[in-house]
């Protein structure tokens, strides 16, 4: 078969995915730096990758507005991917910020952390912008591996460790439901671009089984992946064995990824089955949300709490899938941002106040930090109420677009149950503030140094969870722009 080489370079426009190479050329280059510059301490390399993901950042941002497809359309450059992006670059550079004193604390500051980091940011990036089945899983898997490491990163850790191996088990058995799913698809409808699928669906009179089966398998791999129930049980050991900043990393970034290729694979590729996935979402929402929360109650270690509650914010965000209207995904999109700011830094001081190997890291463990440290117990106590979802911080705004969008949607009930699980949830976060400002203090806090990279973080997160609160309709603009396209 001839193949006209003219034509093929046609296809090819870097802009599409020069993010996703800035990202990889910088931690490939970093890889080389830790061999040929060695030094005890790696904070240079943190702020090298910060470099790097701001530079991709900006790369990405440029192009919002058009619509570039590239690699004969199996990835898209448009407002979707570019706000998912911008997603993935601000909980990798947190995440980043938060890693060099935790890791040099800990004993494990291996210059690896952040090229690991870097290519975990690529493949997420790569999930939200295919628009064709084997681009998604290729990102998928590229994010899986980096975090496979990263989970056991702490190699001296047996928590760690067992962290790496129940999170790599149970993703790839997971990732073999997804691709099986997709193989299925394609088996049923002769390709795997996700357009054409569409297209191809539309012909189908609904009873094709192959086509729903693989589908439904689909469904099954993201839904493992975004951590739903009943496919969230690896969530709260991979999260307390793992090192606390890959944990912050984890609970937002991959997340906002399973998110997006999620969105643009049914809203896109299945919208002839919306009546049918649209229920069955419904119900996951619920159980989501429910078991999530319920769950969440009857935790003392900080980090499966925070475990138990991103499992439930993931319930509040499969709340505006089911929606499947403008509202609600553009609340998805809205909810995924803002949460990586409050989560990553209430994650930020869970790293402050923890001692060397995680000592420190019970709910009781913060008692009398509001008397001792005022200003970061203030800063949790913002980060808390965001999750709560409490006026007038980020919390309540994304989760009044959520349930927004299941009323207009007619799911009245999905919203009703939404509002008594956020209320719930109240229970736990508020515990943490009784124990930081009502109870006395057992120890003074003195092995807590803010160093300036976490002060950064911290500043960012805080700035991040309060102005969307308060002048929530820019970042809104921006969600609804994104989600037009889809």
């Amino acid at each position: 078969m001839d193949i006209n080489v003219a034509q093929l370079f046609q296809t090819i426009n870097l802009a599409t995915i020069m993010p996703e190479v800035i990202l990889s050329v910088v931690g490939m280059a970093l890889l080389l730096v830790n061999v040929f510059v060695p030094s005890k301490s790696k904070g240079y390399l943190a702020w090298l990758s910060l470099a790097g993901l701001v530079a991709a950042g900006y790369s990405a941002a440029i192009g919002w507005g058009q619509t570039i497809e590239s690699f004969s359309g199996s990835v898209v450059l448009d407002n979707f991917a570019i706000f998912f992006k911008l997603i993935f670059v601000v909980a990798a550079g947190l995440a980043v910020l938060i890693s060099d004193q935790y890791m040099e604390r800990e004993g494990c500051n291996h210059g690896e952390l952040y090229p690991l980091v870097l290519f975990t940011t690529v493949g997420m990036m790569l999930m939200a912008s295919g628009t064709d089945m084997m681009t998604i899983f290729l990102g998928l898997e590229l994010m899986s591996i980096s975090l496979y490491v990263l989970a056991g990163f702490n190699r001296a850790n047996v928590k760690s460790n067992e962290s790496g191996m129940k999170y790599f088990l149970l993703g790839a058995f997971s990732t073999g439901f997804l691709l099986y799913g997709m193989a299925l698809v394609y088996g049923a409808t002769g390709t795997t671009r996700i357009a054409r699928i569409a297209a191809a669906a539309a012909q189908m009179d609904g009873s094709n089984t192959m086509f729903l089966i693989g589908a439904l398998l689909i469904l099954t791999g993201f839904a493992f992946k975004i951590a739903a129930v009943p496919f969230h049980m690896w969530t709260p050991d991979v999260y307390e064995g793992a090192p606390t900043p890959i944990t912050a990393l984890m609970s937002a970034g991959p997340k906002a990824a399973g998110f997006a290729a999620f969105l643009r694979m049914f809203l896109v590729a299945f919208p002839t089955l919306q009546t049918d996935w649209s229920d069955l979402l419904w119900v996951l929402a619920v159980l989501t949300m429910t078991i999530g929360n319920i769950t969440a109650l009857r935790q003392d270690n900080i980090k499966r709490m925070l475990a138990y509650s991103s499992i439930a914010h993931a319930g509040y965000a499969l709340v505006g899938f089911a929606a499947a209207n403008s509202t609600g995904t553009a609340g998805i999109l809205f909810y995924m941002l803002t949460y990586a700011f409050m989560n990553i830094g209430a994650f930020a001081i869970v790293v402050l106040v923890a001692k060397q190997g995680d000592v420190n890291g019970n709910v009781q463990d913060f008692a009398g930090l509001g008397h001792k440290r005022p200003a970061l117990a203030a800063i949790m106590t913002l980060f808390l109420f965001s999750l709560a979802g409490i006026p007038p911080t980020a919390g309540f705004i994304g989760k009044f677009y959520l349930f927004s969008g299941a009323v207009e949607a007619g799911y009245v009930w999905l919203a009703v149950i939404g509002v008594l699980n956020s209320a719930a949830s109240v229970y736990y976060y508020l515990r943490v503030m009784v124990y930081m400002y009502m109870k006395p203090a057992d120890e003074e806090f003195s092995w807590v140094t803010v160093s300036a990279p976490i002060t950064l973080a911290l500043v960012i997160s805080s700035i991040g969870t309060l102005v969307p609160g308060i002048v929530p309709s820019y970042l809104l603009q921006f969600a609804e722009a994104a989600v037009k396209l889809i």
